[in-house]
């Protein structure tokens, strides 16, 4: 049996991931808060003992799949080293695979985590990440735009929202291009700086 494919992802509640104007400082951007996590993810950070339960779910999984953006902020050609936001051991443990144009040999990492960069489509990061997580759970990390295009492709089975009290008017946005479908709400659970949804696909 296949494993199954989660994604959990951090919105405002007008639905972007990430506001405008993001840089290597600012990875979401325009979302008014200071910092690398700024407003959007302080919940983890600034709350994080009363949402300890989702914080450990989002790294959870046996593989990981991110696009390039959720990656770090080097554009075209790799000319510039760059491991990721994450510092020399990263949150994830487990085989990471990046969606890129531009190929680049696997990064290994401390404590288990290796960056894996592919560069022929959604598809075959999905094969990849099965493979290696030996029929376990797979995990879309983001950001918005890769979520989507799993979401479009009909190859996630569970969607854990995590909805920040604020909004950002304009960024990158959860859902652009998914065609319409119904969701199946599973689980809802409201903390002081989050709310958790859970759908089912």
């Amino acid at each position: 049996m296949t494993g199954r494919v989660v994604c959990d992802i951090t919105i405002s509640a007008d639905g972007y991931s990430a506001g405008l104007n993001q840089t290597e400082e600012r990875p979401f951007g325009d979302d008014g808060g200071d910092g690398s996590g700024g407003l959007l993810h302080s919940w983890m950070f600034d709350s994080a003992d009363e949402n300890r339960a989702e914080i450990e779910q989002i790294v959870a999984a046996d593989a990981f799949i991110m696009g390039r953006n959720m990656f770090g902020p080097v554009r075209g050609e790799w000319d510039r080293q760059w491991n990721g936001w994450w510092g020399d051991d990263p949150p994830y443990h487990a085989p990471v695979f990046v969606l890129t144009n531009h190929a680049r040999d696997p990064e290994p990492m401390d404590g288990g985590t290796t960056f894996h960069f592919v560069t022929d489509g959604i598809e075959s990061a999905l094969a990849q990440a099965r493979a290696a997580a030996d029929n376990g759970t797979v995990a879309i990390c983001g950001g918005a735009t890769t979520v989507n295009q799993y979401l479009a492709a009909g190859l996630i089975d569970e969607l854990r929202l995590h909805i920040a009290p604020l909004t950002l008017g304009a960024g990158t946005r959860l859902f652009d291009g998914v065609p319409p479908r119904k969701l199946a709400q599973t689980n809802v659970r409201a903390t002081s700086s989050v709310t958790h949804v859970t759908y089912q696909l």
